[in-house]
């Protein structure tokens, strides 16, 4: 007999000013969500400061439609927590946290889609969320690792 947990994670890598950060996909909790994202890697964009969730940068994505339900959503993401906001109330985005943070929005409060954890690289978190705040946008690429 096979159990579901025996199914090998996928993961994927991260890399924004200079730093490279290992990730795990949240296909069980997720699962819509890691299929749609997996089918656009590698997808690079531009990771700039969060303006209203506190210790998290952001990729603006505006009205693209992932065509995704919410799924295992959350407006208070842990450190390392990498979310998909499919829209609605707000543009859609992706959320990526390096401290305490609360998911919002100039309307409030959100939930996104918690898809990806990072789990490699976790100590320079802190120095890229930091970056994009004192620095400006920095490039940000994911890949299928």
């Amino acid at each position: 007999m096979t159990l579901d947990t025996e199914v090998p994670l996928r993961t994927v890598r991260l890399t924004a000013g200079g730093f490279e950060f290992g990730a795990r996909l949240e296909e069980r909790l997720a699962p819509r969500t890691c299929e749609v994202f997996s089918s656009l890697l590698p997808f690079s964009s531009n990771l700039i400061h969060a303006r209203w969730c506190g210790e998290a940068s952001w990729i603006p994505l505006g009205d693209r439609d992932f065509g995704v339900p919410y799924e295992n959503a959350t407006s208070y993401p842990a450190p390392g927590d990498v979310l998909l906001y499919p829209g609605k109330i707000s543009e859609t985005e992706i959320l990526v946290t390096y401290g305490a943070a609360r998911f919002a929005s100039k309307v409030g409060t959100l939930a996104g889609n918690h898809f990806l954890t990072i789990v490699e690289g976790v100590e320079n978190l802190r120095r890229i969320g930091e970056a994009t705040l004192w620095k400006g946008a920095h490039e940000i690429v994911f890949e299928a690792a």
